[in-house]
């Protein structure tokens, strides 16, 4: 039995009517936008995405204002219509700062093998992409801790090997006084061991995933636990310590607080020049919403042409003096990673200043 032309009519109307009552009824962001780029129907939920009314329907999509920050929407939809065959799959964000992955595959007329336009979904992944960003976050704060603890441990490590050395010829010479100092600096390094370890195992992570360390920290404090760790490379260089902690407390994590610590003078110490009499000052100051932290040294100096390569990952500037390379570059990325930033001043012979910035407490609270 052959079909009557108003048989095809109301299967045609019954398609139209199934095509319209999916639109009407989804809750995806969707548009079906012709080959001519006229927009034909819309899913409610689009109304987010496009400034829609249903009197835009028979409209260019050419003129119909997007809430999308990204520019190239009508150029993707003649992409996909005129290469056949083609999905184009884009993140895109809207104007209120939620992230979609836009779809947009060609419309097929299957019965005459002709693309008569798009279909262009929109999936919300603003939780998917803010989870990801969190989840890498976190993968770096571990990332700069773990450097930060096999950098900073080296040194207390190799004073317990100098220890160890000078107990050593003590009991050769059967010089009891000298054994006993060599013990009490050995239970001192200890300490300053234990408490490094320590503040590296306390940061405990939320569910947020979030570390819940920060804390209001005691500058005098980790300042004298880091000149007691280096005392012996001080006293080795004849080297003349003064402070001047005008702020005594810092609101930062611990465990990176004492890195920043440890680094700073470290490097002073580390680099002082044999030539002179060396100096190393450390100074705080409260300015302009900043607790600013200074160690300043009269030592070798940095050249200008590689005060920026300081901060780079195993970036070392001397073979001579032995070192990772890694110490400078963990401490930027502590600093940076709790609001702060580091800058360095330094002429080569004369000695270099590192001044770390903190938010003030003041200013984190808000």
């Amino acid at each position: 039995m052959t079909e009557t032309p108003r048989t095809d009519a109301r299967k045609l109307r019954k398609l139209d009517f199934d095509l319209s009552n999916y639109f009407s009824n989804t809750i995806i962001p969707q548009l079906f936008v012709d080959a001519d780029l006229i927009l034909r129907i819309f899913t409610p939920p689009a109304m987010k995405q496009f400034s829609l009314t249903y009197d835009h329907v028979g409209m260019k999509i050419t003129d119909i204002k997007d809430n999308l920050r990204y520019p190239y929407v009508v150029e993707d939809i003649q992409d996909v219509i005129v290469n056949t065959n083609r999905n184009l799959e884009k993140e895109v964000q809207t104007t209120d700062g939620r992230w979609f992955q836009m779809n947009i595959v060609p419309y097929i007329e299957h019965e005459q093998d002709v693309i008569n336009g798009v279909i262009i979904t929109f999936v919300d992944i603003t939780k998917r992409l803010k989870a990801l960003r969190e989840l890498e976050k976190l993968n770096s704060q571990y990332e700069t801790l773990k450097y930060a603890l096999s950098h900073d441990i080296r040194q207390p490590i190799s004073t317990i090997t100098l220890i160890a050395d000078g107990l050593s010829m003590a009991y050769e010479k059967n010089d009891t006084r000298q054994f006993k100092k060599w013990i009490h600096t050995l239970k001192e390094s200890s300490k300053s061991l234990d408490a490094m370890v320590e503040d590296f195992a306390s940061g405990k992570v939320e569910e947020n995933g979030e570390f819940s360390e920060e804390t209001a920290l005691n500058i005098e404090e980790i300042c004298y636990d880091i000149l007691t760790a280096l005392k012996g490379d001080i006293r080795e260089k004849k080297i003349k310590i003064s402070t001047d902690l005008r702020v005594k407390e810092i609101t930062f994590p611990r465990s990176s607080l004492r890195s920043v610590f440890y680094n700073l003078i470290y490097n002073a110490v580390k680099f002082s020049d044999p030539k002179k009499n060396s100096e190393i000052k450390i100074s705080t100051a409260e300015v302009k919403g900043f607790v600013i932290l200074c160690v300043q040294d009269n030592g070798l100096g940095i050249a200008l042409k590689d005060q920026r390569r300081v901060f780079k990952k195993s970036s070392r500037l001397s073979e001579k003096i032995q070192g990772t390379g890694m110490g400078l570059y963990v401490v930027k990325k502590m600093i940076e990673e709790n609001k702060g930033r580091i800058k360095l001043e330094s002429t080569e012979g004369e000695g270099a200043t590192f001044s770390v910035f903190f938010k003030s407490r003041s200013d984190l609270a808000v």
